[in-house]
């Protein structure tokens, strides 16, 4: 076990990009080759590249970066994984791919398109194969930002465990990046979090309710939540490959073996920039309510986990437009006579948690544009304007990789037209 480090004082970033053909943007399923070039090593899974580290996943189409130690700051970040990005799309060039930024894909099929990653770790992703059928949206297409939180000892995991319970049923008010899969609208904004939430409807009690329940010190995680998903899983793994920590589902999830909850609702946004930014605000808001700046930890604990999952129901399907109550307003300080649409909340939020924050610069723009103008879902939506004709599906997110390349907000023009917030 690593040692663990107090509240606030490090964080880890993951950032999954989707690798695809660099002309027709179908999925490609290179991760393997790329890895192999950037290790010098053939069946690498991990390559240090410096401040950022590449790493497989469980499809051979999905690159993760991630900081190759705990960060003291975010600030700084959003420019080290622009750089990875760059390298990344110079080592895929020879290889007629290129990396693709959202939560999902929005013309893969999953279920002839899937090819699990054949390597190290392969055996544990055939075991999940085996008893959740890996090859479906939930599984095989959902790209996301984890951010990683340390805490030190029990008390410190109960304040945080409580504050991240709370504000994630409107991450993905932010955070939505997945309006589209099949080539058509689905109906959620964050369709990536739609499927996920079902991805282990075989074994239920690996997801939970996506929101984690009102556990507050670590014996009880085990004893409540561990233990039982341990025993429910057993019977559909003889071998026992399924054990651990990376077992639990839920939107977030302690890595007690390094003293960390990592936060997984969040879909990747357009560009490097942008998801540092969504951190950013994300982090200061659970620091402000670690804090009890706005409310109690008695206060958040005592919300249930179906009421929070209600919430975070709704704003998958509606992002910045899911009304909440009065009631739950009132946990991040804001004060209305009636229910309050999500997007207000985060507002108020940047506002008076963002200038505690080590801000960097190279969260403006994005920044600008994710609070004021919109989730990027409701942007690419208004960037298809109704034709899901897939050339003009292939041409919006052709721009999008653009975006992640030049690490630059996807801006689709001006505040206030229909499609946004």
């Amino acid at each position: 076990m690593t040692k663990a480090r107090p509240l606030f004082s490090a964080f880890g970033i993951e950032i999954e990009y989707m690798i695809v053909d660099r002309e027709t943007l179908a999925v490609k399923p290179v991760a393997d080759a790329l890895l192999a070039m950037a290790a010098g090593q053939e069946g690498a899974c991990d390559a240090v590249m410096g401040p950022i580290t590449w790493s497989n996943e469980l499809v051979a189409h999905v690159l993760e970066m991630k900081v190759t130690d705990p960060a003291v700051s975010l600030k700084g970040l959003a420019a080290d994984f622009a750089r990875s990005v760059a390298t990344a799309d110079r080592l895929l060039t020879p290889l007629g791919a290129r990396l693709l930024p959202t939560g999902a894909h929005p013309l893969m099929d999953p279920f002839t398109e899937t090819v699990l990653w054949p390597h190290e770790h392969g055996e544990l992703y055939r075991a999940f194969d085996a008893v959740f059928n890996c090859k479906g949206h939930g599984w095989a297409n959902l790209q996301s930002m984890h951010v990683n939180l340390p805490f030190d000892g029990d008390d410190e995991f109960g304040r945080l465990h409580a504050a991240i319970r709370v504000l994630l049923p409107i991450m993905p008010a932010l955070a939505a990046s997945t309006p589209i899969l099949d080539g058509k609208a689905t109906g959620f904004l964050d369709a990536r979090m739609d499927r996920y939430a079902h991805n282990a409807d075989r074994v239920p009690s690996v997801m939970g309710m996506v929101v984690p329940e009102a556990v507050f010190s670590t014996d009880e995680y085990q004893t409540r939540v561990l233990d039982p998903l341990y025993r429910d899983i057993a019977p559909l793994d003889p071998a026992g490959v399924l054990h651990g920590d990376f077992l639990n589902a839920r939107g977030a999830i302690p890595r007690f073996e390094r003293s960390t909850i990592e936060i997984r609702v969040l879909d990747t946004q357009e560009c490097p920039a942008a998801d540092l930014a969504l951190a950013g605000v994300v982090v200061a808001a659970l620091k402000g309510l670690v804090e009890e700046r706005w409310s109690t930890y008695a206060e958040q604990k005592a919300w249930g986990t179906r009421e929070l999952a209600d919430i975070l129901g709704k704003t998958i399907q509606n992002a910045g437009r899911t009304k909440v109550s009065e009631d739950y307003a009132r946990l991040f300080g804001v004060y209305a006579p009636s229910q309050i649409p999500a997007r207000v909340i985060w507002r108020r939020l940047g506002l008076s948690a963002l200038p505690t924050m080590d801000f960097d610069p190279d969260w403006e723009k994005s920044l600008a544009v994710l609070v004021d103008q919109s989730s990027l879902a409701r942007r690419i939506l208004a960037a298809v304007d109704g034709d899901y004709r897939p050339a003009t599906i292939k041409r919006v997110y052709g721009q999008l990789a653009d975006c992640l390349l030049r690490n630059e907000p996807f801006n689709v023009g001006i505040l206030g037209a229909p499609y946004y917030l």
